[in-house]
C-alpha cells in the first residue's frame, strides 16, 4: 500500500494563536489528516505562540525545538527571536530567525512530498523556497498579503533602498515557487501585474468552518460582563493593528454622543500593536462608557462574542492596496448570521453586496459608520434578513470542507506535475 501524501506546512502562526493565518492553516491541515480515504501526513513547522505582544503563551517555551500533536497534525515549534507586533527592525529579526530555524529543522524530518509556505510575512515563504530546494520537493507559495507593499501602505516602513531590496526578494520568491495560491482574486490580479504566470496561480479563499461557527443564543455570561445594560452592540473581532484603522470607532462614538445616542456599545475583541494606544485615546475622549476593548481572547471564545453582537464591523484603513483583500471576519460574521458593516472597499465590498449580508460604508468614514449602525438598530427585521442571507449565500460558496478538498487536489496535481518534469527524458539528437 502506498504511503500517505506527506505535506510540510511552514507557518509563522498556528493555534493556540487565533489570528487569520493560524486559523486557516489549522482548518485545512486538520481536514487533510482526518480524511477517511487517503488521509495525509501533515507536519507544521511554526514557532512558540506569542502574537501579538511577543510573549510566549502559558504552557509553552521558546525552545530550540519542541514537538506536539494537535488533532492529528505533527506540530514542530522552533526557537525564534520573539518581538511584539510593532516596530520594523525587531519584527524583521523575528521573521529572519524563524526562516533560518525552520529551514534547519526541516532537514531532520522525513522528506516531504510537498512543501507549503504561507505569508503574510514573506521570509516564511523564503523558508519554503530553501526547504523545497534542499529536500528536493515541489513548493507551493501561499499569498495572504502583498509584502512589503502592505507594510509600506500602513506606514510601518518608508519607501527606500531596504524596501526596494525586499521587493526584489519578493519577485524572486514568486519565480521560485512551483505554484502560487492566493486567498483572493484581488491578490491574483496584483500578482499578474508582477508577471506571475496565470497558469501557476490558483485562488483558494478563506472560508466558513461550520463545525466551529453555528448560530446560537447570546452567551449570558458575556452579556453580563460586557453589555449589562442591554445596548446595541457593534463588534470588531480581530487584530487591533495599524491596518485596522479603528480610530474611526472613537470618532463614531463622538458623533453618536453629539446626537444624544447613548444606547450603542462598540466592542473591540482582540489584541495587536495599536491596542494600548487605542485604549489611551478612548480614555482621553471619555468614551469608556461606549467603547470596550477586551484584549486577547482565545479562539474558541469568538463564537460567544459574536453571539452577543447585533452587527459586526469589518474595517481597514482607506488605501488602494486593501481593496484587494477578503477579510476572514466576513465569513465568521456570516456563519453566525450577524449582519456586516463593511468598511473595506473593492472585492470585500462586492462580496458583501452580492451576498446581501451587510451595509457597505466608506473606510474611515465615521458618519457612514454611525448611519449604518442606526439603520440596523432601528430595523430588527433587516438585521435578521441580512444575517440569514449571509449564512445561506456564503456557506454555499465558501465552505471550508469543500475548499480543503480543492486545495488537496491542487497539492496532488502540483506534486504530479513536478514528478513529470523530473522524469521527462532528455531529447538527444545524434548526427552522423
Amino acid at each position: 500500500m502506498a504511503d500517505n501524501l506527506r505535506v510540510l506546512f511552514l507557518s509563522h502562526y498556528f493555534p493556540p494563536e487565533g489570528n487569520a493565518p493560524a486559523t486557516r492553516v489549522y482548518a485545512f491541515c486538520r481536514r487533510w489528516v482526518r480524511r477517511q480515504k487517503d488521509p495525509c501526513d501533515v507536519t507544521v513547522i511554526t514557532c512558540a505562540p506569542n502574537v501579538p505582544d511577543g510573549k510566549v503563551y502559558p504552557g509553552y517555551r521558546n525552545r530550540l525545538s519542541s514537538r506536539e500533536e494537535i488533532d492529528g497534525i505533527d506540530v514542530i515549534r522552533v526557537w525564534t527571536y520573539l518581538a511584539a507586533n510593532a516596530g520594523t527592525v525587531k519584527r524583521i529579526m523575528n521573521f529572519i530567525s524563524f526562516m533560518l530555524a525552520a529551514s534547519v529543522r526541516a532537514m531532520f524530518l522525513r522528506r516531504p512530498d510537498v512543501v507549503i509556505g504561507t505569508s503574510p510575512q514573506f521570509f516564511n515563504g523564503w523558508a519554503g523556497v530553501i526547504v523545497s530546494r534542499l529536500r528536493r520537493a515541489p513548493f507551493i507559495l501561499e499569498i495572504r498579503d502583498i509584502w512589503p507593499e502592505s507594510i509600506v501602505a500602513v506606514g510601518a516602513m518608508r519607501p527606500g533602498r531596504l524596501v526596494r531590496f525586499l521587493e526584489w526578494l519578493e519577485l524572486r520568491m514568486y519565480a521560485a515557487a512551483d505554484h502560487v495560491v492566493t486567498v483572493g482574486e484581488g491578490y491574483r490580479r496584483q500578482l499578474l501585474e508582477k508577471h506571475v504566470p496565470a497558469e501557476r496561480m490558483t485562488v483558494i479563499t478563506n472560508g466558513i468552518d461550520t463545525e466551529r461557527l453555528q448560530p446560537r443564543e447570546p452567551d449570558a455570561d458575556l452579556q453580563r460582563r460586557f453589555n449589562p445594560d442591554g445596548r446595541f452592540v457593534c463588534s470588531y473581532v480581530g487584530t487591533v493593528g495599524m491596518a485596522a484603522g479603528l480610530e474611526v470607532v472613537i470618532r463614531a462614538a463622538t458623533v453618536l454622543k453629539e446626537r444624544g445616542r447613548h444606547d450603542v456599545r462598540f466592542l473591540i475583541v482582540g489584541d495587536g500593536a495599536t491596542r494600548e494606544e487605542l485604549e489611551k485615546r478612548v480614555h482621553e475622549a471619555e468614551h469608556d462608557d461606549m467603547i470596550t476593548l477586551t484584549g486577547r481572547q482565545p479562539k474558541e471564545a469568538i463564537s460567544a462574542f459574536l453571539s452577543i453582537s447585533d452587527c459586526c464591523l469589518v474595517h481597514l484603513r482607506k488605501t488602494g492596496l486593501f481593496e484587494t483583500v477578503l477579510p476572514s471576519k466576513i465569513f465568521e460574521a456570516a456563519a453566525m448570521e450577524r449582519p456586516v458593516v463593511m468598511g473595506v472597499g473593492g472585492f470585500a465590498a462586492d462580496l458583501v453586496r452580492d451576498a446581501g449580508c451587510g451595509i457597505c460604508i466608506e473606510p474611515e468614514n465615521e458618519i457612514q459608520l454611525v448611519d449604518a449602525i442606526v439603520q440596523l438598530q432601528a430595523d430588527p427585521h433587516l438585521r435578521r434578513q441580512l444575517g440569514r442571507q449571509g449564512r445561506e449565500s456564503l456557506v454555499a460558496r465558501y465552505d471550508v470542507d469543500r475548499l480543503s478538498e480543492e486545495y488537496l487536489s491542487l497539492i496532488r496535481q502540483v506534486r504530479s506535475d513536478w514528478l513529470d518534469r523530473r522524469c521527462r527524458p532528455f531529447n538527444v539528437s545524434i548526427h552522423s
